[in-house]
């Protein structure tokens, strides 16, 4: 439960800072970044935990997405890991940018010789939470969480498997439905093995149509001009499940938009607005 500063630079009032520690579930040396708004210099701030895509680090929203500002008016802690375990101890498919390392999933493996290391899911929900908690001024009774297309992947499962840990949730450009998608498919089958009842647990949409729900209303941007829409992403598999289901969620389609940053920092003030009127008091 210790760690080292990588950075720390002064934004908006508050700290932008990049640490590093070593993972007992990831089994290698992590960084993650964390946004501490100027509130927190007198007391503890909801947390908002980000989850990035495909290829990402815990750097691309921490420079691109332009969250600081808004976190900073609105007094949220924001955190970003990692997509994936690291290291060079860690396989990896070098020849694919979407599996292995990048490509965590955010879900805990359980085929050989990815199940040591791919525990994105307790790595996420259980280790990095704890070490947050102990060491920054974040509360642990006001947590949300929102991502990025796997991470957006990631934020709705494990929203929707503990609600009562996450009171908000939110996504940009989500995969919904790995199990129905080349993306997930890929993923899930090496990860997981073949049985595709292994894979319901981390598939949004499958989720939803085992009963799953979220109390708060699920926020959900997509891109009309996302180029992963219909082959990867098929926001609309979600949303049959959700409207037959009774979950409430606001699917905004926006004209235009692609899959990138400049998509996400354009409307990343709506997230973050989201999450601080469900995490307030």
């Amino acid at each position: 439960m210790t760690y080292e500063t990588v950075s720390e630079n002064k934004c908006f009032g508050g700290t932008q800072g990049v640490y590093s520690h070593t993972s007992q579930e990831l089994g290698c040396d992590m960084k993650f970044a964390v946004f501490t708004p100027p509130q927190a210099e007198s007391e503890p701030r909801p947390v908002v935990f980000w989850l990035s895509g495909l290829t990402c680090t815990e750097e691309n929203f921490t420079v691109k997405a332009g969250a600081q500002r808004m976190a900073a008016e609105l007094g949220l802690v924001i955190v970003a890991p990692d997509t994936s375990p690291r290291g060079d101890d860690v396989p990896d498919d070098a020849d694919s940018y979407d599996f292995g390392k990048g490509a965590g999933f955010y879900v805990d493996a359980t085929r050989e010789p990815w199940s040591k290391n791919y525990r994105m899911y307790s790595y996420v929900t259980g280790e990095l939470p704890a070490l947050i908690f102990k060491h920054f001024p974040a509360r642990a009774d006001r947590q949300g969480i929102m991502g990025h297309s796997m991470g957006g992947h990631g934020a709705l499962t494990i929203a929707l498997k503990n609600p009562d840990t996450y009171a908000s949730v939110s996504a940009f450009s989500p995969i919904v439905a790995p199990s129905e998608v080349p993306w997930g498919q890929k993923a899930l089958s090496r990860y997981l093995g073949d049985d595709t009842e292994a894979w319901a647990d981390y598939d949004a949409t499958r989720l939803i149509l085992a009963g799953c729900r979220h109390p708060s209303k699920i926020l959900i941007d997509q891109g009309t001009a996302d180029n992963f829409l219909e082959e990867q992403l098929r926001p609309e598999l979600f949303v049959d499940a959700c409207e037959n289901g009774g979950q409430h969620f606001d699917l905004r389609m926006q004209p235009g938009y692609d899959h990138s940053y400049f998509f996400i920092a354009t409307f990343i003030e709506d997230h973050l607005r989201h999450h601080a009127a469900l995490l307030d008091g």
